[in-house]
């Protein structure tokens, strides 16, 4: 069964209209189903995916590359929900990227590496204050022989017409005391259309980005699963996002705050959460965004 509902966004002049369409108990094969025909066709898909309390991105970049961006928690949903995605005979994924050694981010990514091959792996070097079972995952990327590479502020990865810019963190970043605002910050463009991916960083590491010249992001990945010390107004004055996806289980902290939700709906951003919607993915022509809830 699938329950079709139609949202239009008219912000910003010359940039993606949104479709909305919701998935009611639709089996992950038929997902499947539904969603290649968009990526046989070239278009951009973001997989916002269910992993409870974490983050993880899958981002299918036309012409067939596979760029997943963390695993989210040690709890095996971020490898189903990638082969949900993926379908069942695509069992290779280009890139694999943490924003940051949190178990919360990479406790998943040795779930994924059993599963497929993986062609490199990203990440900003720090392992200052990474707990014990990032070792885990060192060693089983050793195994595995799969490469290793460390990004940083001004390096970029080029594929055809696809651009992945790396924002944050500079070197004298990365030498700071809070993991949190070391994460990786990915700006992926394709088919007319920028996603930010901030993974938990604070109000003061926005506040460098916006200084840079950033703004007009098509898709947000709110940082810090919608914590109130993130997604300034500033940021969003700055950005502008049509869609913004908080990635958000369970938990203690309070995430997503009232205050957070309160700054994305004032600047007119789509909010989904995967508490809520499930895995989100978006389908961009360069033209429409769709957005399909699972």
């Amino acid at each position: 069964m699938i329950d079709e509902t139609y949202t239009y966004i008219t912000k910003h002049k010359e940039r993606a209209a949104i479709l909305i369409i919701g998935l009611t108990a639709v089996n992950a094969l038929v997902y499947w189903e539904i969603v290649s025909v968009s990526a046989r066709s070239g278009d951009l898909q973001v997989h916002f995916l269910d992993v409870w309390q974490g983050d993880s991105e899958l981002v299918e970049l036309p012409g067939g590359v596979d760029v997943l961006i963390d695993g989210g928690p040690p709890n095996g949903r971020a490898a189903r929900e990638i082969a949900s995605a993926l379908g069942p005979t695509d069992r290779y994924i280009d890139l694999v990227s943490i924003s940051h050694p949190q178990l919360d981010h990479f406790g998943g990514i040795v779930d994924v590496i059993e599963r497929y091959k993986v062609g490199a792996f990203i990440w900003n070097g720090r392992r200052e204050g990474a707990p014990s079972a990032f070792g885990d995952l060192e060693k089983k990327l050793k195994e595995n022989n799969i490469p290793v590479i460390t990004l940083g502020a001004g390096d970029r990865i080029l594929y055809k017409d696809n651009a992945i810019n790396v924002l944050w963190p500079t070197k004298a970043a990365l030498a700071g005391k809070e993991l949190n605002n070391t994460s990786l910050v990915l700006e992926v463009k394709s088919k007319n259309t920028t996603a930010l991916f901030t993974g938990d960083i604070g109000v003061k590491i926005e506040a460098s980005l916006v200084q840079t010249g950033l703004k007009n992001i098509d898709v947000l990945k709110v940082p810090h699963h919608g914590s109130k010390y993130s997604s300034s107004a500033s940021l969003l004055n700055a950005v502008q996002p049509l869609i913004s996806a908080i990635e958000v289980g369970k938990n203690s902290y309070g995430h997503p705050t009232e205050e957070t939700l309160s700054r994305l709906k004032s600047a007119g951003s789509k909010i989904f959460r995967t508490d809520r919607d499930g895995t989100v993915t978006l389908v961009s022509d360069g033209k429409t965004i769709k957005v399909f809830k699972r």
